[in-house]
């Protein structure tokens, strides 16, 4: 119910005024205190339903990962499908766990500025706390199910100290480069929630977490977003308006698209990945599906006007805005 009551508030993208927006950041920050979870708490790792066991059918991928939908991987051995699929959602909790690093020290750089009485610090504080429940509870699944695997590509841990401290001189960008992280991790997670019946009991669980409380980190970036860019200066804003685009690709690529290193461990062919990620037709689809939400927000916003639309389309995710917050899935070509 706390869930569905912040996703609602995610939806209202017009200008609410200075104490509308005052009263989003309180519901937010009281659905943090109602609905919060703790990765050692609310996961019973040691429970027999949740063990972790190398011949187990469930591991195997759905069709909701882009992986486990391609032929290649119906082709391999079940034995190898397993180990596949575990390295797969191992790798994708590491990725997480690298972005939430990210996120983290940006809020943290960013509410150094923070000034007393002033509601973001309440909320931000909850998302940070949140969010670091989520690392624990991700790596704990990668020390359990394969704790070899590879996280962020490196282009990405090795920026992340840069990309955290834009939070402080320009935070607007490093929100969107928050949206370009979450955005797409709940789009995949939410698809595979609904299509997958046979999964891990464990990794269900902790996507199940991990959505419940990103409709409110989500909310609060585009609440904030919505709050702030119409204030900005025309220099500032034209900046949004052409590196949205880019920054949705990098950081997409960077959550959904294996590393070189993990695509070699997964023994995924280079000619595969390539089609996987993303010059088949069905993956260009799937690639502009991630976006429906934030194309509506940058109409909302004003940073999508005729020079912009040229970078979406370059970037391959142009397509219809979505009407609401989590509508299905349906992009125009």
């Amino acid at each position: 119910m706390v869930a569905m009551k912040a996703e609602r508030h995610e939806g209202a993208h017009v200008p609410q005024g200075r104490q509308g927006y005052r009263e989003t950041l309180r519901t937010l920050s009281d659905a943090s205190v109602e609905q919060h979870f703790d990765a050692f708490k609310d996961i019973a790792w040691d429970s027999p339903e949740f063990a972790v066991i190398a011949d187990d059918d469930r591991w195997i991928l759905s069709d909701a990962d882009p992986i486990g939908g391609h032929e290649w991987y119906r082709s391999l051995p079940r034995e190898k499908q397993i180990a596949v699929g575990m390295y797969r959602m191992a790798q994708v909790c590491k990725t997480g766990v690298h972005f939430e690093q990210l996120l983290i020290s940006g809020l943290m750089f960013y509410l150094l500025d923070a000034e007393n009485g002033n509601p973001e610090f309440r909320y931000a504080t909850h998302e940070a706390t949140e969010e670091t429940h989520h690392n624990q509870m991700f790596q704990e699944l990668v020390n359990r199910v394969c704790p070899e695997t590879t996280g962020a590509p490196k282009w990405l841990t090795t920026t992340i100290p840069l990309i955290a401290v834009i939070s402080r001189f320009f935070p607007e960008l490093f929100f969107l480069v928050i949206l370009a992280g979450e955005e797409p991790i709940d789009h995949l997670q939410k698809d595979i929630l609904r299509h997958t019946r046979s999964g891990h009991p464990l990794m269900e669980r902790i996507m199940q977490i991990h959505v419940a409380e990103e409709a409110r980190h989500i909310g609060f970036a585009h609440t904030y977003l919505t709050e702030h860019v119409p204030h900005l200066d025309v220099v500032r804003k034209t900046v949004l308006a052409l590196s949205f685009p880019v920054i949705l690709r990098l950081g997409c690529d960077a959550i959904i698209k294996p590393s070189r290193p993990a695509q070699r461990d997964m023994g995924i062919p280079p000619e595969i990945a390539k089609e996987l990620w993303w010059d088949s037709p069905a993956s260009r689809k799937s690639l502009r599906d991630l976006f429906s939400d934030v194309r509506m927000l940058a109409d909302d916003l004003g940073l999508r006007g005729r020079i912009p639309r040229l970078v979406w389309k370059a970037m391959g995710i142009d397509g219809r805005p979505a009407r609401f917050r989590s509508e299905p899935t349906n992009a125009a070509a």
